[in-house]
């Protein structure tokens, strides 16, 4: 009976399964000697045993006391995505013993070191209104802090800052009167732009007047040079044909004869039939 149940106790201490996110360490004695990927594995009943790393993406935060670049009181909350280097894993067991040893020995001191380091070297309302370039910031010292160890730093940011409360009113009334001061910047200039587009407007009417009047100047020069062409023109063919006379009046005749004679024998009409009467 005894043999039997020592048989099914080695039997299921002869398999183990990691699952998916973590590797296991395979310790032999206590001494870590491989790691194994998620899935079904063996080992040695009673002799070995099993750690399992999380190799997942981790997210510690930390709360801390600080100050500014003035030397205001602040209180920063502030988190670090980190993930342990898969293939290091057995390295990083060996080392520091498993994840938690290794976030209270190396990373949370380094993260509050790099954090600490870097605040002070802004002001107040910098780190109010530009979060962005305090946590580049401290990524970059803690990037360098943690160069040699076997995770990644992936992500860092400022969840909260605390200020005192009077400073925080003061910077708001500030940024208000900012915002004030942009509105009628942003007024002035449409009105400068309006009288801008007005003058302009005024410019091109004022042009187009012009243009008219230069054309219709044009116009009546060209109209007085043509008929200054034509009379020219029908005084000289006058000149020299003065029979044109005698037919314009006959073309301006109305048939009557005249009432007053202007000279003895003489007619204003001319006969223009032939000698046959015709």
């Amino acid at each position: 009976m005894v043999p039997g149940v020592l048989a099914l106790i080695a039997i299921f201490n002869s398999y183990f399964i990691v699952i998916e996110g973590h590797v296991g360490v395979v310790k032999r004695f206590g001494e870590a000697k491989h790691q194994e990927n998620p899935g079904l594995h063996f080992k040695i009943p009673f002799i070995e045993t099993v750690e399992l790393i999380e190799v997942r993406t981790r997210k510690n935060a930390e709360k801390m006391a600080s100050s500014t670049k003035e030397q205001m009181p602040v209180t920063i909350e502030v988190s670090v995505n980190w993930t342990v280097n898969k293939e290091a894993a057995l390295d990083l067991f060996k080392r520091y013993g498993g994840l938690t040893q290794f976030e209270q020995r190396i990373l949370d001191p380094r993260f509050r070191s790099a954090t600490k380091d870097t605040i002070p070297q802004f002001e107040a309302e910098q780190l109010i209104q530009d979060r962005a370039t305090a946590i580049q910031g401290i990524e970059r010292r803690l990037t360098a802090e943690m160069e040699g160890f076997p995770v990644i730093v992936d992500n860092i940011q400022i969840e909260n800052i605390v200020l005192p409360t009077k400073y925080i009113n003061s910077i708001e009334i500030k940024q208000t009167e900012k915002n004030l001061a942009a509105a009628e910047e942003h007024k002035l200039e449409r009105q400068r732009l309006e009288a801008l587009r007005a003058v302009n407007t005024a410019d091109a009417r004022a042009k187009g007047i012009l243009k008219v009047a230069e054309a219709e100047a044009q116009s009546i020069l060209l109209k007085g040079k043509a008929e200054a062409q034509a009379i020219e023109a029908k005084a000289k063919a006058l000149k020299n044909n003065p029979l044109i006379v005698k037919l314009t009046e006959a073309q301006a005749w109305d048939g009557k004869l005249p009432s007053t004679m202007m000279g003895e024998g003489a007619m204003p009409i001319m006969d223009l039939r032939n000698k046959d009467g015709q």
